[in-house]
């Protein structure tokens, strides 16, 4: 099955599950209300915040190759090792390198959808390396031997129930119903983890051009664990991620904070410039940042598309989408789901595979409604259909089928002789097609709009002057 089969598949079967839809709107609702109260008591102007961080963003970009160099110049000057990755595969050899150097056997990593979208788990998996990851919701995944389910909450589509007997089939640990037992039963299994592991592996929501640092915000500390405990810290980053100035953290901290998690400010926001230095006590020996790129390029490239590498991945377009409420995130079969996802996929990894994506959409504008830097992502999902059909990557039943409906609506006189042909046509195959597709068949009207028109115009003024008496 191709990809887009694939995903009709899985969204027909998760639409139907109606535990999975509750648990999702369960956990929806209480961030709705969350990011509602926060951002009334956060921002005085909301939509002056996001038009803000719009344009700090958009100057980052216009001036990326230069920042960048400014970047690798002044962490460079603090001690850290920059690497610069043109693909996923050269982005995972360095990790490979990485790793035979220091003979390291175990790997703890922190929450770090970058290098979900590199699968760098599966790489290191093949290597026969022991990684393990330390965010509670990637930890549950990870025993559950499944994906990210949701860009920051990835074990959203799990009940505590389920976690509860996954915690106890994997971890040993008797069944419990409550939250905190489960909490401490993960924090025992990973503390030694981090103090063992030789290498720690991080994302960064961040990098600064002026201070040469990486910038990681979370909410549990495990994410600074992995940095401090292992001798060796590697973040791996994408290049979009850059802010001219560690002044624009005041604004892009709280921001991200409140569309992500619905909090003021997350509980661990930490600035690292390097590794540690002679008279620190704490902190790695070494440390290399990867810069990726990863077809972000070839983004940059296209003016329509370049503002879409302001996103921040909060995740509030896949909370406001319904798409992403119905079908769920595993259903996508990609590193970023909902909205952001359907737009970056068929960029990252090739629109011929990936272009379905583009019309799981109702296009709303939910998702550019809510997006904290203003990101245009429903026209962009547009952008998507009308440029995979450019480079001819929809079936060629669909191109034809497109081609004749526009040839069709060019001439009115054409489109009423078709009519009821078409009509002939429906009365003929309907009573044939299976429930579901009876469902789906569109019901003509018994006259069409210029007929109506027709008519009304050519009602008598006077009978008009009459009934608006």
């Amino acid at each position: 099955m191709n990809e887009s089969r694939v995903f009709l598949a899985k969204a027909q079967q998760k639409s139907a599950d109606e535990i999975h839809r509750l648990k999702i709107q369960k956990a929806i609702a209480t961030y709705d209300i969350k990011v509602k109260s926060t951002k009334n008591r956060q921002f005085y102007d909301w939509q002056k915040a996001r038009k803000k961080a719009a344009q700090i963003k958009d100057d980052a970009l216009a001036n990326l190759p230069d920042l960048l160099l400014q970047f690798e110049e002044n962490t460079s000057k603090n001690g850290t090792h920059v690497l610069w990755a043109e693909n996923a595969l050269q982005a995972r050899q360095h990790i490979r390198d990485i790793i035979k150097k220091h003979h390291a056997e175990k790997i703890v990593k922190s929450k770090s959808m970058t290098t979900e979208e590199i699968e760098l788990n599966e790489f290191l998996d093949e290597m026969g390396v022991e990684n393990w990851e330390s965010d509670l919701g990637e930890f549950i995944v990870q025993l559950a031997n499944e994906k990210p389910y949701h860009i920051v909450t990835p074990a959203m589509h799990k009940s505590q129930a389920e976690i509860a007997e996954l915690f106890s089939r994997k971890l040993g640990i008797p069944a419990t119903g409550s939250a905190e037992e489960l909490t401490m039963a993960a924090r025992a299994a990973l503390r030694q983890t981090f103090v063992t592991a030789d290498i720690g592996i991080t994302g960064a929501n961040f990098i600064i051009a002026d201070t040469g640092a990486i910038v990681m915000t979370e909410n549990e500390g495990n994410g600074r664990l992995c940095m401090a405990c292992p001798k060796v810290h590697i973040a791996i980053v994408g290049i979009e991620k850059m802010l001219p100035r560690l002044s624009d953290l005041a604004l892009f901290l709280p921001l991200l904070a409140t569309s992500g998690t619905g909090q003021q400010l997350s509980c661990y926001n930490s600035i690292i410039r390097g590794p540690k230095a002679a008279n620190e006590a704490d902190g790695p020996e070494k440390m290399v940042v990867i810069l990726l790129d990863n077809r972000r390029s070839e983004i940059y490239a296209q003016d329509k598309f370049r503002h879409v590498l302001r996103c921040l991945r909060c995740g509030a377009c896949l909370n406001a989408c319904p798409v992403f409420r119905t079908v769920g995130g595993h259903t996508y079969g990609t590193a970023y789901q909902g909205p952001i996802g359907s737009v970056l996929t068929p960029h990252l990894r090739g629109m011929k595979n990936w272009s379905h994506l583009a019309h799981a959409s109702s296009l709303c504008g939910a998702c550019s409604d809510v997006c904290p830097v203003d990101i245009d992502l429903h026209h962009l999902l547009l952008e998507n259909r009308w440029q995979a059909e450019k480079e001819k990557t929809t079936p060629f039943i669909w191109q034809i089928a497109i081609k004749i409906w526009a040839w069709l609506h060019t001439n009115r006189l054409l489109l009423q002789f078709v009519r009821p042909i078409l009509k002939l046509g429906i009365a003929i195959i309907k009573p044939v097609l299976p429930a579901k597709k009876k469902r789906r068949l569109p019901q003509l009207a018994k006259k069409s709009f210029a007929q109506m028109w027709t008519t009304a115009a050519t009602k008598s003024p006077k009978k008009d002057a009459i009934s608006h008496g």
